[in-house]
């Protein structure tokens, strides 16, 4: 008769790493934010007030700040643009308190770079529009000498904004995107993540060539396929050539509603998945302050950020004693604004113990109307299910945990 041998090592003995490893990046401050160099992963906006309105502005700056997004970018079509966030800025020491503030610069933006340079902590600059290259329809090539004369421009271009930027201490974030890329490199690499990795290493090496390394790089698209290669792409190129700049990543133009998020989620948490990214903003096209929440789920469910309570909930079945969806909601909003708890509801006694056992407490319903209140693995007490929210509270109260709204 054959016999089964027992395994010589219990499986326990090959724990499997759960952690994410961060991609090792530079550190590059953005006002009192850092973004890299191991610091946790940080969370962008975009208010979308005209910058020419100026209380509009402050008050939109302030409320993505105050609800948890630490880097704040603002668009800058014009010197006029460029000159009201001296204002900006002045009103929002004034009012508030400083925010990191982002220019966003486009085409032909040399001046209007210079002057927002002196008002803000990052300026956003697009490698396909910052040098406009006017497409021509009969084109069948460029020669190097085209190439070589529009990369002496950009040079000639881009320089005094690095200078400017380098002596101040201030950051630059070279934002790539596949909608935008210039001619050149369309007629050289394609619409692909090559040319968009081309782009933004041609306007790297300039910065370093005057010794400005404060930059952070983007390689946005709205096609999740395509970020996702144009990102993790840049990752290996920068690794061969020794480059340890921050990403920032996001899907751009993902949309809005649940497919906006779910589309959003699906590139930027891939990535970071893998190590890749050190700031993240999520584009819907919706008011900005609904990007802060998903950005931040985001990163709680990937272990990256513990900025809320972390609810661990069974789906429910057959076995389940009370309304788990009803109490899920009672016992979210009753601790919603607690930090770095885990909380589990759990319907019945065979996915209660086991399936919450990371859990801080426990909510598991073991016979008909009572309630087993557990503290990790260890049953506290057992309470009417009317008393259940109420007595779950007191548990955390009496373990010093909790805070008042």
């Amino acid at each position: 008769m054959q016999t089964l041998s027992t395994p010589q090592t219990a499986p326990s003995q090959f724990p499997i790493d759960t952690t994410i490893h961060r991609r090792k990046t530079r550190p590059v401050k953005v006002g009192s934010v850092t973004i890299g160099g191991g610091f946790p992963v940080v969370v962008q906006s975009m208010i979308n007030e005209d910058t020419l309105d100026i209380d509009g502005s402050v008050a939109g700056i302030r409320r993505l700040h105050e609800i948890g997004c630490e880097i704040v970018r603002v668009t800058v079509p014009s010197m006029a643009h460029a000159k009201a966030l001296a204002e900006i800025k002045q009103k929002l020491h004034e009012t508030y308190q400083p925010v990191p503030l982002v220019a966003d610069v486009h085409h032909n933006g040399m001046k209007i770079a210079l002057e927002v340079a002196k008002h803000v902590d990052k300026v956003r600059i697009n490698p396909g529009l910052y040098v406009f290259e006017k497409p021509k329809a009969d084109r069948t090539e460029y020669t190097p000498a085209e190439f070589d004369e529009i990369g002496e421009k950009i040079r000639e271009t881009l320089e005094p904004l690095v200078v400017s930027l380098r002596d101040q201490g201030k950051a630059m974030r070279i934002g790539v995107n596949h909608g935008s890329l210039a001619e050149r490199m369309l007629f050289s690499y394609g619409d692909t993540p090559e040319g968009m990795v081309e782009s933004a290493l041609e306007f790297i090496r300039i910065c370093e060539s005057l010794d400005f390394r404060n930059i952070v790089i983007s390689m946005k698209a709205s096609r999740v396929p395509v970020m996702l290669a144009a990102y993790r792409l840049m990752a290996k190129r920068m690794d061969e050539h020794g480059m340890d700049y921050p990403l920032h990543l996001g899907v751009t133009e993902a949309g809005d509603g649940e497919y906006g998020r779910i589309k959003s989620t699906a590139g930027i948490a891939t990535l970071l998945a893998d190590g890749i990214g050190d700031t993240i903003r999520v584009s819907l096209t919706e008011a900005p302050e609904k990007e802060i929440p998903v950005c931040y789920s985001i990163l709680q469910a990937l272990g990256l950020r513990k900025t809320m309570v972390e609810y661990v909930a069974c789906p429910s079945c057959g076995r389940t004693l009370f309304n788990l969806e009803e109490v899920l909601h009672v016992v979210r909003e009753a601790t919603k604004h607690l930090t770095g708890l885990d909380i589990a509801v759990m319907g019945c006694i065979v996915n209660g113990p086991g399936e919450m056992a990371d859990a801080d407490y426990g909510y598991v319903g073991k016979q008909a109307g009572f309630i087993s209140l557990y503290r990790g693995r260890e049953e506290i007490k057992r309470v009417p299910e009317a008393q259940g929210v109420e007595e779950l509270i007191n548990l955390i109260k009496a373990d010093g945990r909790w805070v008042d709204p």
